[in-house]
């Protein structure tokens, strides 16, 4: 009961501060931050899972809440997106993780009416019962989605000039237009990360400098018992 306690009384402060679109705005205030992160370490004392790094609970589709500047979905968008907030906005950072891998989605929309996805791959290798290493290994930005009906009139004629051009481009390049645009990382850019808290609905991870990452599953827990361990991860000696 003390353990569900605090998961309601930490979303209830996601919440409170104004929840994502507060988060990436800049908005929450440094009370509503210093809230939530005296909540998260209330939270973590009550860790059910000792080793989560071999947790079947781990696996799965993961929605961030709450996370620092260090976050590789975070950074990754503003690297490749920097724009005017009135152009284009972070709507939603989620993470695949499975067979050793992370996928990081970062969902934007630009101008209200065209929507992108940058997704980041990494390499997840367990390094000790609560610290992995993250080793970023590609990088894919989606072609966009465009609402027609959400465009501005002043941008519709732009719009359909460009759709136009695009069809008269040669085959090979529409078909990379099509398939997105790879980005190989090839492990260049890594990070060591400790996961603090683990159960069957929340996951909080610290990086080196101690921020908290907060996530909530977006699908039920694996059915498996909860003493079984993954292999798939590759362990680090």
């Amino acid at each position: 009961m003390e353990r569900l306690s605090a998961k309601e009384s930490l979303l209830l402060a996601f919440k409170d501060a104004g929840g994502f679109e507060s988060l990436i705005s800049g908005k929450a205030t440094e009370i509503q931050r210093i809230d939530v992160n005296e909540r998260i370490v209330g939270l973590e004392r009550l860790n059910p899972t000792p080793r989560p790094t071999t947790s079947p609970f781990l696996e799965g589709r993961w929605n961030f809440e709450w996370f620092g500047a260090g976050s590789p979905g975070l950074r990754a968008a503003k690297f490749l997106f920097e724009s005017p907030s009135a152009l284009a906005n972070l709507v939603g950072l989620d993470m695949l993780l499975k067979d050793g891998y992370a996928k990081v989605t970062a969902n934007l929309k630009f101008l209200n009416s065209i929507e992108g996805k940058f997704l980041l791959t990494s390499k997840c290798s367990v390094e000790g019962p609560t610290r992995m290493k993250e080793e970023y290994t590609e990088g894919l930005v989606e072609p966009p989605t465009v609402s027609e009906q959400a465009i501005p009139e002043q941008l519709k004629r732009a719009f359909g000039q460009a759709s136009n051009t695009l069809q008269q481009l040669p085959a090979p390049i529409k078909d990379a237009f099509a398939n997105g645009l790879k980005v190989p990382l090839g492990g260049a850019f890594q990070r060591l990360i400790m996961i603090s808290y683990l159960d069957e609905e929340i996951l909080v991870v610290r990086d080196s400098f101690g921020a908290p990452e907060v996530l909530t599953r977006l699908e039920g827990p694996p059915p498996v018992n909860s003493e079984s361990v993954i292999t798939e991860y590759e362990y680090e000696s």
